[in-house]
């Protein structure tokens, strides 16, 4: 269950009403399922981009779906340190907590909808963690992390850290109640999340209630991606079949459709569709990606190790208890 929910939609400003004559609708392209696996110490994640071209998700180059899962006591786990280079990680919880701190002096905890965007820029090392309670404890976890490619003149850009709450988040409804959309970052159908890009794209996450219907206005020079975190539903004007785990990649038009099955189909743990809808402006350069460093050219990603290992992306703080073992991230480490 997402954690920014509204008692009534009917409250809510409402996704602008598309004019089918004039709307162009975005047909599907692709639809692809992600496979499963274990990041940072071994907690499980969804590799939502797996098995699709990069000019297709361009501005974006990687995004894992972590959890759902419900961790029992002594089982929650992070990620140890490790550097970025070019590029910015936004780390979205749904359900569950988590902790981050980076070598820029950034970071804080972030729970129940609330985001996080690091821009690595130039260089930066971070941990993420779950607190030392939920350790504890155990409990539900739930989240996304994207990773946004900067192009080649913001690559170098000093690093900064976004703390955005939950309750910072854009939030309308459709026509007639049955979808609400959370706005993260961008412009969806006039409404602005919090988030602050260099690269112009927009993120949304919509629930869409079992038989309803969200019809939204999308970016035309955007690119458009729907990646289904729970349930079951329809994506595009050919009402293509789409759930849990599956990305949805569109083509060309200005504005997206997405369906959620009828309560009978759904699931009883998720009677609802949730999607994160994202698009961006693709930068067109070329990508030279190995482990946590995304940049234009091989010459440039070996540079990063260089300047790493030399302590040129920062240093790890001096806090008590803190984990001070640095790593080389694989590709899909956070």
């Amino acid at each position: 269950m997402p954690a920014i929910t509204v008692d009534d939609l009917t409250t809510l400003d409402r996704v602008p009403v598309l004019d089918p004559a004039a709307a162009r609708q975005r047909r599907v392209r692709t639809v692809t399922t992600a496979p499963s696996g274990l990041e940072g110490e071994g907690f499980p994640v969804r590799r939502a981009f797996m098995g699709v071209d990069l000019a297709e998700l361009d501005p974006f180059v990687h995004m894992d779906q972590m959890g759902e899962v419900e961790y029992a006591p002594g089982e929650p786990k992070g990620t140890p340190w490790h550097p970025h280079r070019g590029f910015e990680t936004v780390t979205y919880i749904i359900d569950g907590i988590f902790e981050h701190q980076d070598s820029n002096g950034g970071g804080g905890v972030i729970t129940n909808g609330d985001t996080q965007w690091m821009t690595a820029g130039a260089g930066i090392l971070h941990i993420e963690k779950p607190p030392e309670h939920l350790v504890v404890s155990g409990g539900l976890f739930h989240g996304i992390q994207l990773w946004v490619n900067l192009p080649r003149s913001q690559k170098w850009v000093p690093p900064r850290y976004q703390d955005l709450r939950a309750r910072e988040a854009g939030l309308l409804a459709s026509e007639d109640g049955g979808a609400l959309v959370r706005v993260i970052a961008g412009d969806v159908g006039g409404h602005v999340g919090p988030g602050q890009t260099y690269t112009p794209m927009a993120m949304a996450h919509a629930t869409i209630a079992p038989g309803a219907r969200l019809d939204l206005p999308w970016p035309a020079q955007f690119n458009g991606l729907a990646y289904a975190l729970s349930g079951v539903g329809t994506v595009g004007v050919e009402r293509h079949p789409v759930r849990a785990g599956q990305l949805a990649v569109f083509g060309p038009g200005d504005a997206l459709r997405i369906e959620a099955a009828p309560a009978g189909v759904q699931e009883s743990r998720s009677p609802q569709l949730d999607v994160l809808i994202l698009g961006g402006r693709p930068i067109g350069e070329p990508v030279a990606w190995l482990g946590p460093f995304v940049m234009n050219t091989r010459t440039e990603v070996i540079q990063a190790y260089e300047d790493y290992r030399a302590g040129r992306l920062g240093q790890i703080p001096a806090v008590h208890n803190t984990p001070t073992e640095v790593v080389e991230s694989d590709p899909g480490r956070g």
